[in-house]
């Protein structure tokens, strides 16, 4: 049993790893993600506003 021991231990921190470096990528992608689709909108605000401009 002492044997198997530090193989769980090995196991569960691994596991552990894995599961952070998931959520951390997973935020990075929300946040990038988000960071694009703002950049686009504001994009498209200041064109929307520079056509209503050029109208008048």
């Amino acid at each position: 049993m002492e044997n198997q021991l530090p193989s769980l231990i090995q196991i569960a921190y691994g596991s552990i790893f894995l599961l952070l470096a998931a959520v951390t990528g997973g935020v990075g992608y929300i946040t990038f993600i988000d960071w694009r689709d703002r950049r686009r909108r504001n994009e498209a605000e200041r064109k929307a506003r520079r056509s209503s401009r050029s109208k008048r």
